[in-house]
């Protein structure tokens, strides 16, 4: 299945009309032609079944033919939150792994030892949707605004908040301590890992510390282990 995205078709949807790029793309690289059928989903848990009625490189139409709601695979809501890395490939090796895998949230936030303090959204967004078009799923993970570490902890959220950090103390083994179907928000540090004074104030206000094991990692890997850990859990 060829999965093509589109924010806006829905359940009233008729027709809907693909830009150049992504008309080019459908005639020219895939050859398809009018009659032939594609896949659109919405990023919302929806996939439309539609007919391509107009076949032109510079403007493809295609008629909504039928709508299937498709059931969340995982019964689990994970969000990462992480500072933007100094190497951007490795943020985005990062997003695309973890889409896959199966993530539904992302937060980017400004820390103490954080050496990039800024990102282009747009392209972060694209990587999002890359991997969620290749893996074939319907629900778009949420790339949040980037803010500072102290407007996070100021956030309130229902969810249980873990922190991982490699300054010693008394932590939990992630995989020992996160149960089955819990929503989690899990907070991973920069290179040169969060300050004391930023996991003092995590814990004071409600994180929960917990190592992800004895191996050192750096931040991307760190990160894509706990998407891991979360999933292995929810097997």
């Amino acid at each position: 299945m060829q999965l093509f995205y589109n924010s806006i078709i829905n359940k009233d949807t008729k027709e809907i009309t693909f830009d150049k790029v992504e008309s080019k793309h459908i005639i020219k690289v895939l050859r398809k032609k009018e009659g032939d059928q594609i896949f659109i989903t919405n990023g919302k848990g929806e996939l439309f079944i539609c007919k391509i009625t107009i076949a032109n490189y510079k403007r493809c139409l295609v008629s909504i033919i039928s709508r299937e709601e498709k059931k969340k695979l995982r019964d689990y809501y994970l969000h990462v939150v992480l500072s933007p890395l100094k190497n951007n490939d490795r943020l985005e090796w990062f997003l695309e792994k973890a889409t896959e895998i199966g993530i539904d949230e992302i937060t980017l936030v400004i820390c103490d030892n954080s050496e990039r303090k800024f990102i282009k959204a747009e392209r972060l967004e694209k990587i999002i949707l890359a991997a969620m078009k290749q893996s074939l799923k319907f629900e778009l993970p949420k790339l949040n605004t980037v803010i500072t570490f102290s407007e996070f902890l100021k956030k309130e959220y229902t969810n249980t908040v873990y922190i991982a950090h490699c300054e010693k103390g008394d932590k939990k083994l992630l995989k020992n301590h996160v149960k089955p179907k819990e929503s989690v928000t899990i907070l991973i540090g920069p290179e040169g890992d969060f300050s004391s004074r930023e996991i003092s104030k995590s814990i004071k206000s409600g994180c929960i510390p917990i190592t992800l094991g004895n191996t050192r990692l750096r931040a991307e890997t760190a990160a894509l282990v706990a998407v891991q850990n979360i999933s292995f859990i929810n097997q």
